[in-house]
């Protein structure tokens, strides 16, 4: 009984076979890892630039480097921020990892 099994196995019997064989599983796979890892890093990156484009003078603002300042001008692409008294930075706007808050808020 064994042998025939395993003869008609050999004889592409058995399983999915062909072209599909191959394809459902490389479909699937795709599938799982744009649900895990795509979709998720597309919404992040959504929510990022929607935060760039939000800021505005008087935000505070941490930058990506872990620097805490004040925004205190935006010049297209740039950012001047005010981290002291008389010290002030130009920094890239995508260099802002987070904003803490604003001043109209309080």
């Amino acid at each position: 009984m064994q042998f025939v099994a395993l003869a008609w196995w050999q004889a592409g019997g058995g399983g999915f076979g062909g072209l599909g064989g191959f394809l459902l599983p490389l479909m699937l796979m795709f599938g799982i890892m744009y649900f895990l890892v795509l979709l998720p890093q597309q919404r992040q990156r959504k929510k990022t630039q929607e935060m760039l484009g939000a800021i505005k003078n008087g935000d505070k603002v941490m930058t990506t480097s872990g620097i805490y300042g004040t925004i205190n001008g935006i010049d297209g692409d740039t950012i001047i921020l005010k981290v002291a008294d008389n010290v002030k930075i130009r920094v890239a706007r995508a260099a802002i990892g987070q904003v803490e808050a604003s001043e109209d808020a309080k």
